[in-house]
């Protein structure tokens, strides 16, 4: 199968470049162009594209906009692909909310030089995203039912918080942004601590995890080196790290370190779950999510070979069912779970004696 891909992005020397790019590629056909979403609409009918390639700041309707319009009419697979600036950054992770596959950095110089360089990790983002089920924003309370559900539940004193923590560390991918936003903001405000590695840009995390922190009932923020993983405290890795689990006294900590890329991701699922295993064994609760890839699966079978709890996100409610899927194939899995589901596993295991 060949993978129509049609580009919306103002930038004519992105448009050259990227059919430039493609051009004579088997697997991945650019079947048009446009510099905005107005002029993109009626050739989109035309070319009935896999997969639209979607720039956010543009002139006449911005990105978003016209991802949000797609999303509600007729789902197509997106990928963005934008300057990561601090603004940008955070216009983007709206784009994922609203359903887009996954985001992509697009440079301000060197763009060619960058093209060339990420031309198969593009192609197989582009491959990738053509078997994606796209899915709308998805239901979860707003603010002010997190802050009220916060304030009807309490939280546990410290000293007893850390006594009967039982670590969750969670690894998802593409479509694992919107994922976790409904897991996270179905959670009551002392829920146990949650360690959690989702594959994002650098500049991501830290705007991602504030904006959950505004949304859920539990605390969320980005992982420093030495947080302690506490009830009510979800901590995410930060882009361009790795995280793993330490524990000290009866009490977690995150570790979080430069290294390698494990399975060409940084961070990765697998140097999670891998800690999880070695230093909380069965008192761990492993749980992976929709991506693309088999990151995580090999750390989900030192889990469950160690007798931690191991959970797998179905294939109905995955964008992608690729981590899922290989964790599964491993035998790595106790149960396979809707999404909106695990929510409620979470609290289960944690009730447990």
């Amino acid at each position: 199968m060949v993978v129509k891909v049609f580009v919306v992005d103002d930038s004519a020397i992105v448009r050259q470049a990227l059919a430039h790019m493609l051009a004579g590629n088997a697997e991945v056909e650019l079947v048009g162009s446009a510099p905005n979403p107005l002029l993109a609409v009626d050739a989109i009918r035309r070319t009935a594209p896999d997969v639209l390639l979607l720039d956010i700041e543009m002139p006449g309707m911005d990105g978003l906009t016209f991802l949000r319009q797609i999303m509600s009419t007729h789902p197509i697979p997106t990928v963005i692909c934008s300057t990561l600036s601090t603004e940008g950054s955070r216009v983007a992770l709206e784009a994922l909310a609203a359903g887009a596959i996954s985001v992509m950095a697009k440079p301000k110089l060197g763009l060619k030089q960058y093209l060339d360089d990420s031309r198969r990790d593009m192609i197989q983002i582009l491959k990738t995203a053509a078997r994606a089920k796209p899915r709308t924003r998805l239901a979860a309370p707003d603010a002010g039912a997190a802050r009220a559900l916060q304030s009807r539940t309490p939280v546990l004193s410290s000293v007893h918080a850390f006594a009967m923590n039982k670590p969750v560390v969670v690894g998802s991918s593409t479509g694992g942004t919107q994922a976790l936003e409904l897991v996270l903001t179905s959670l009551p405000a002392d829920a146990p601590g949650i360690a959690i590695t989702q594959h994002m840009p650098e500049k991501f995390t830290a705007m991602y995890a504030q904006r959950l922190n505004g949304l859920c009932a539990m605390q969320v923020r980005e992982a420093k080196d030495g947080d302690r993983l506490e009830r009510g405290l979800a901590l995410i890795a930060p882009g361009g790290l790795h995280m793993q689990l330490r524990k000290a006294s009866g009490q977690y900590y995150v570790h979080v370190m430069d290294g390698p890329p494990v399975n060409r991701h940084k961070p990765s699922v697998d140097v999670l779950f891998k800690s999880a295993a070695e230093v909380a064994g069965r008192d761990a609760l492993g749980i992976i999510m929709t991506g693309m890839g088999d990151d995580g699966a090999r750390g989900m079978k030192v889990m469950h070979d160690g007798g931690a709890r191991t959970i797998a996100q179905n294939e109905e409610t995955c964008v992608v069912f690729g981590m899922p899927k290989e964790a599964i194939k491993l035998q790595a899995v106790d149960d396979i779970l809707p999404l909106e589901h695990i929510a409620q596993a979470i609290l289960q295991f944690d009730s447990r004696a």
